[in-house]
């Protein structure tokens, strides 16, 4: 279903996200060192040493070795995508079901509700969010879980608006009328005639929603909220101790976590785009058809529909013909 520049960047992206959840899987392996490791064999690592063939990527000013803690940032920022992702589904579909579906005032409710959520900066949600359910503790599991609720509280409205919209467009079509005669409960109603009726767009909601799970992730790290680096490591916690290291020349302890975040960035949002418009008719590109011209003198175009200015010119061209005849 897609071809040209919309497949390029479709396979482009699945590259890079297909990197990121193997180098996440594959950690423990492919890291030279633990990702808060500061010696071997008894003897500290240099602080702040330059990109060596000990330190592929150099160390950081601690002395952690910086492609550890890049490979074993991926671990942690598909920890917090996977489970803020699923549990945003959890919650915001079956309330955007139950809202469009029912009405009256429970569906006035929930939608002040989730308006008033929506109405937030997303970054401070996030840090409210994270400083509640984190309470004061840095685990790894703790950090982890804070995160992922902050950024769930931030998807669940986006999923809820957007599943409760569709119901409400579907709630009155025939073959649902025909499931509520035959008897069949609300609940069935919802999670085997609707719910499949109104999907069709989650899935580039959750590829796009992914790429903004990871900058939110970095933002929290960035800003002193995300996860101890003795606990897991973090990218946006690692860009916030490398910023005293760029007015002293030493670029490899920001560089690569930040490429690291762009990448993986940019991965999900070019497979979003990409499967927005195949899932979109108005926007779904066709593959391009050479014109071939029929028997009755129609040609088709790019777009599979008959070419009416090449007809009405022939036809046109006919007409001429016949007049000078008589």
């Amino acid at each position: 279903m897609t071809s040209g520049l919309q497949r390029a960047t479709l396979i482009f992206g699945l590259a890079l996200i297909a990197l990121f959840v193997l180098a996440a899987i594959f950690a423990p392996l492919l890291a030279p060192y633990g990702f808060s490791q500061i010696q071997s064999d008894g003897v500290d690592f240099v602080r702040q040493q330059a990109p060596s063939a000990q330190h592929w990527f150099g160390t950081s000013v601690r002395g952690e070795d910086v492609f550890s803690r890049v490979l074993f940032g991926a671990r942690t920022a598909l920890y917090v995508i996977v489970t803020s992702l699923v549990l945003s589904l959890l919650v915001g579909v079956p309330l955007g079901l139950v809202s469009g579906y029912v009405g009256r005032w429970l569906d006035r409710v929930l939608v002040l509700f989730m308006d008033a959520m929506y109405a937030f900066p997303t970054l401070l949600l996030a840090i409210v969010v994270s400083i509640v359910v984190a309470g004061g503790t840095s685990s790894s599991f703790g950090g982890v879980l804070s995160a992922a609720v902050a950024i769930t509280a931030i998807f669940v409205p986006q999923y809820f608006r957007v599943v409760r919209n569709a119901t409400v467009a579907v709630k009155q079509e025939p073959y649902v009328d025909a499931a509520r005669v035959t008897g069949a409960s609300t609940a069935r109603i919802l999670f085997r005639h609707i719910l499949a009726n109104v999907t069709q767009s989650l899935p580039v909601i959750v590829t796009l929603n992914g790429a903004e799970a990871i900058l939110t992730l970095a933002g929290l790290g960035f800003l002193g909220f995300g996860i101890e680096p003795t606990q897991a490591a973090e990218w946006g916690y690692d860009l916030n101790k490398a910023i005293s290291d760029v007015s002293n020349g030493i670029w490899w302890t920001g560089i690569f976590p930040g490429v690291a975040i762009v990448l993986v960035v940019l991965g999900m949002t070019l497979v979003g785009e990409s499967l927005n418009e195949v899932l979109n008719p108005l926007l779904r590109t066709r593959r391009t058809a050479r014109p071939t011209t029929v028997g009755s003198d129609v040609v088709v175009g790019e777009s599979g529909a008959p070419d009416m200015a090449v007809a009405t010119e022939d036809s046109g061209a006919d007409l001429s013909k016949e007049s000078r005849a008589e």
